[in-house]
């Protein structure tokens, strides 16, 4: 049968859409086809209806010019030329603009310390039941960690255990040095829905921390007008209470940005729009998120609920996740050392022997071919005309491209290995 639903979730849409119908500015739009199709033709219709504003802009200014034209010309001029011009200055009264993007920038505060957050056995429970059990990491400056699992699992205690906000039953966690901390709460609980807009940002002063920016500037970069900013938080809806927190979070400069579920009725563009800029921050991200899409293109590893308080860690997203589960669906619940900085090596181990040491060198290049393929079936299977083939077609492709990741992280796991073996453990 038919469905129709509506979702911020990129990856639900992406997977169950054959047709995307978006609402702008009171007028509806109908895309054939998967989200990246629509994604495609919505930027086209975009690009159209911008060119099409710009020359009726141009011909409105050289209407106007007309008319402010000498006695001589006013006398002998057309009047429906002047009918012309009242219909323009009308249509340009109707036009209704798109509300446009927000501007996210993050002020990283002085660089903390090589080690942000160390755990050592650390355990919670609520009554009988276990919430963490046993969790050892190590959060490095820069790191950027998802925390996944099911709702009521514990994420948002973690956080706080991790933070230092919870005592734990037993166990330790260490802070590192000059640490920064700016956390966006997921229950809006710090939002005083009494307080102006503008002093819940600026407590009350005319600039913010982040670069001196005066508060009304700044909220302007989040797409708020000055009378919402002289209004109180209660008149807001959940998406511009959400901007709110982004503005407020990010009125001043941190090293460690906590975000507990941040892209909730957030915008697709201003989502991913925040996505890129967690991902250029340089200073540590404690993120937690059902966004699966947002999960894969910010965090470099992910601490995951399995059940019973075991918590264990993985290298990459979500994605990462779910190929590394399949491959070890009994792994234990230590932690994984990221690839672009080990966090811990093995313990020391015998030299390499003649094959190892071969295997050690061949290993980079297959890495990189493996990445190639993937990165061309990956943009093979991105085009709208490779769904109109065989199904037999398409489920091969992607039974290919589910190998070839496994195969990849196969393939990394080794190499760390040895690699860490050659170095001395």
């Amino acid at each position: 049968g038919a469905m129709l639903f509506i979702s911020h979730d990129r990856a639900f849409i992406d997977r169950l859409a054959t047709r995307i119908v978006e609402l702008d500015r009171g007028r509806l739009y109908s895309y054939p086809g998967d989200y990246a199709t629509f994604l495609r033709r919505r930027d086209e219709r975009l690009e159209a209806e911008a060119r099409q504003v710009a020359e009726a802009d141009r011909r409105l200014a050289r209407e106007e010019a007309w008319i402010r034209q000498g006695i001589r010309a006013r006398r002998t001029r057309n009047e429906g030329r002047v009918r012309a011009l009242e219909a323009l200055r009308q249509e340009r009264r109707r036009r209704r603009e798109r509300q446009g993007t927000a501007r996210l920038t993050l002020a990283a505060a002085e660089a903390t310390g090589k080690v942000v957050v160390e755990a050592r056995d650390l355990c919670f429970a609520y009554g009988d039941r276990p919430v963490v059990a046993g969790l050892d990491t190590r959060i490095l400056r820069g790191d950027r960690v998802g925390i996944l699992g099911p709702n009521g699992a514990g994420k948002t205690t973690l956080i706080r255990l991790l933070l230092g906000e919870l005592e734990p039953d037993s166990g330790s966690v260490r802070h590192g040095t000059r640490l920064e901390i700016a956390y966006f709460d997921q229950h809006r609980e710090a939002l005083d829905p009494g307080r102006s807009v503008r002093d819940v940002v600026a407590d009350g002063a005319d600039r913010i921390e982040a670069g001196g920016r005066h508060v009304m500037s700044h909220l302007q970069d989040f797409l708020f007008t000055p009378e919402q900013a002289r209004a109180p938080v209660r008149t807001l809806s959940g998406g511009e209470r959400n901007r709110l927190l982004l503005a407020r979070l990010f009125a001043r400069p941190c090293n460690v940005l906590v975000m507990d579920e941040p892209t909730n009725d957030l915008d697709i563009e201003t989502l991913e729009l925040l996505e890129d800029r967690l991902a250029a921050f340089e200073g540590t991200v404690l993120l937690v998120s059902h966004d699966r899409a947002f999960i894969d293109r910010v965090v470099t590893s992910t601490l995951v609920f399995e059940g019973e308080g075991r918590v264990a860690e993985y290298v990459g997203g979500y994605s990462d996740w779910l190929r590394q589960r399949a491959v070890a669906p009994q792994r234990a619940p230590t932690p994984a050392p990221a690839r672009e900085r080990p966090r811990r090596r093995a313990p020391r181990q015998d030299r390499l022997g003649y094959r190892e040491q071969r295997e050690l060198a061949e290993l980079p290049a297959r890495i990189e071919g493996l990445e190639q393929e993937i990165e061309t079936l990956h943009a093979r299977m991105a085009d709208p005309e490779f769904y109109r083939r065989e199904g037999a077609e398409i489920a091969a492709a992607r039974e290919r491209l589910e190998r070839l990741q496994a195969e990849l992280g196969t393939a990394f796991e080794r190499w760390e290995a040895l690699e860490s073996r050659a170095q001395g453990g």
